[in-house]
């Protein structure tokens, strides 16, 4: 079982290519390597591998990556499954979990992040709360971003450092995550980890 992400970044004409693409990359970089398991194309879409249990998390730093550069967002859908044929380029790979990320993805409409499982039940769920998950997330400032950013990146730092990191006082980093629904993003991570590994 695999993750594909499959992506676009919403209004990415207002933005300078070079203002977002180099941050975009050097998140992808962290799960492998070009082309093989992630592609930019087309010039602002995109689309990577993921271990299934790290999706989620993945968009939601990639998601707070691409909201430092305002005025742009990002649309994922993350299609998991098996994938039976692998090519040099991650773009010529297949597999329903490719299928499903494309079939997902045609489908975003008002919701910008999506589920599509072999498991109906879940999706259901999953997609439900990630809706609701994201009438906060979707307005995060710039500011906000770049803090759920470094506390995504550094799970096991404490506010204190993560202000360190950030140069910022540990209570604007505590104000920014608690604006930024942080705390129940994470549950909402979290829930998704645990019921991946209960399959």
């Amino acid at each position: 079982m695999i993750s594909i992400l499959t992506g676009d970044i919403i209004n990415s004409r207002e933005r300078a290519p070079q203002q977002w693409i180099p941050i975009l990359k050097k998140v992808f970089k962290k799960y492998g390597s070009e082309p093989n398991q992630w592609e930019i194309f087309r010039g602002d879409s995109f689309q990577i591998e993921i271990p299934v249990e790290q999706a989620l998390e993945a968009v939601f730093l990639i998601k707070a990556t691409i909201k430092q550069c305002k005025p742009l967002d990002v649309r994922i859908a993350i299609g998991i499954g098996k994938k039976t044929y692998t090519s040099k380029k991650i773009t010529e790979s297949n597999g329903n979990a490719f299928e499903r990320s494309g079939e997902c993805f045609e489908n975003l409409k008002k919701q910008n992040i999506a589920i599509k499982s072999p498991w109906k039940k879940f999706d259901i769920t999953i997609n439900l709360m990630l809706r609701l998950a994201l009438l906060t997330l979707n307005d995060w400032k710039p500011a906000y971003s770049s803090i759920v950013k470094t506390a995504l990146e550094n799970p096991k730092k404490t506010q204190e450092q993560l202000a360190q990191l950030l140069g910022k006082t540990q209570s604007t980093v505590s104000e920014g995550l608690k604006r930024s629904g942080y705390e129940e993003m994470s549950q909402l991570i979290s829930y998704y980890i645990n019921y991946i590994k209960t399959i």
